[in-house]
């Protein structure tokens, strides 16, 4: 590696590294204020005392937030208070054991839809400049494949563990969950203009993270003031070692790079390709599975 590399490695994180800990730091106050809180009561309520459902519903909330608040977000933020939510319920270790491991399995296997649902997401967009609105309109039907088959698989490898039903009749109404009216209506604000300039952001010619960092420092500001959002916690809370993660990881492949390991993988997906296309989707797949660790 050389120091040129290592600039190089800069250039292509910097706009992934920023938009992740921009839209982080937008789930942390979302979360302050009661917001996936509000909704997982929702979710539950919906179920009408059904174990399926629940299950199912809150697989769906899972890979919502997983899309508009990055895997990671979902993960971290969603799975403690699903968590909290079951064991509310009563119901036995067994089957939180199944809610907690399926939705952060959720959380990662729909991560695919838009360019802010994942960190790789987000560099493979600034590398080949897809736009977010044509990203997502490819990568929406992948997700959705995703999804159906997440669930399918869960509900085998859980269904024992799922209870009948579910008494969702104690659980608090959904309005309690709201720690600050004032911020939690205004965030819907912010959310919209978020989304506006995520589809906007080609056209006006904006990295990811100027977006989402303008998101994020708007809804900081309106949380000034806020009783219910601790700013200075806040922003210490914010995973900013993944600056360092993604220069770390990303120098690492530049490494492997340079000693003709990406240079071998190429030749292989060649060798696939040359066997049709189900082939090359299959070798692709698990190859991919296989190097992510």
């Amino acid at each position: 590696m050389s120091l040129t590399d290592a600039a190089r490695v800069v250039e292509l994180v910097w706009d992934a590294t920023v938009t992740f800990v921009a839209v982080i730091l937008i789930s942390l106050v979302l979360d302050a204020i009661g917001l996936f809180g509000w909704a997982a009561l929702h979710m539950a309520r919906a179920a009408r005392g059904s174990g399926l459902r629940l299950f199912v519903f809150s697989l769906l909330l899972g890979a919502l937030v997983a899309a508009l608040f990055t895997n990671d977000g979902a993960a971290l933020i969603l799975t403690p208070i699903i968590c909290e939510q079951v064991k509310a319920l009563r119901l036995p270790a067994s089957a939180v054991l199944a809610f907690v491991m399926a939705g952060g399995f959720i959380a990662d296997a729909t991560s695919l839809p838009l360019v802010v649902s994942n960190l790789v997401n987000i560099v493979s967009a600034d590398f080949f400049h897809p736009g977010f609105a044509a990203y997502a309109a490819r990568m929406l039907p992948v997700d959705l494949a995703a999804l159906a088959a997440s669930l399918v698989a869960l509900y085998l490898l859980y269904r024992r563990a799922l209870p009948h039903t579910v008494p969702t009749d104690g659980l608090s109404s959904p309005a309690s969950a709201i720690r600050d009216p004032r911020l939690f209506r205004l965030s819907w604000l912010v959310l919209a203009l978020l989304l506006a300039g995520y589809l906007a952001s080609q056209s006006l010619h904006l990295p990811v993270s100027a977006i989402a960092g303008g998101a994020a420092i708007l809804l900081l500001l309106f949380a000034l003031r806020s009783p219910a959002v601790n700013i200075r916690h806040l922003v210490l809370e914010a995973p900013w070692k993944i600056v360092v993660f993604s220069i770390g990881m990303y120098v690492v492949v530049f490494g492997l790079r340079d000693a003709d390991l990406i240079a071998l993988v190429g030749r292989s997906l060649e060798w696939a390709q040359r066997h049709g296309p189900l082939a090359s989707v299959l070798y692709t797949g698990y190859l991919a599975a296989g190097l992510w660790p």
